[in-house]
């Protein structure tokens, strides 16, 4: 069975920062795109962050660019997000994402396997 399990959510102030991961078991992911995206309350889920297998290439929504890093560890099987100078409205229930498929869009819905996700709350 194929688990994405996300860690490292909580409460934050405006201005601060916080780290989410998510460890995947029962296959490798070190040859797929693995993503973030976030649901914030009464909306739609959205893109966040993809990186490439190699993590040599990153792509980021105009919301958090410049403020969250998205980084890898194949080794251990990891994503992570790194976000810094969070914001009220980044206030919402963060997911990863692994594996694309050939005709899937890096920023959409396409991705074949999703964790429960974590809450992240920035209180303002």
């Amino acid at each position: 069975q194929v688990l994405l399990v996300e860690s490292g959510g909580g409460l934050v102030q405006a201005g601060g920062s916080l780290s989410v991961s998510c460890a995947a078991s029962g296959r490798t992911f070190s040859r797929d795109v693995m993503g973030w995206f976030r649901r914030a309350p009464g909306n739609e889920r959205e893109f966040v962050a993809a990186i490439s297998w190699r993590g040599d290439s990153t792509v980021y929504s105009d919301s958090v660019k410049g403020r969250f890093t998205i980084s890898r560890d194949n080794a251990k099987n990891t994503v992570s997000l790194q976000m810094n100078s969070l914001k009220p409205e980044d206030t919402a229930v963060y997911y990863c994402a692994a594996e694309l498929p050939p005709y899937g869009s890096l920023t959409s819905d396409d991705y074949t396997y999703w964790g429960q996700g974590t809450q992240v709350t920035v209180s303002s």
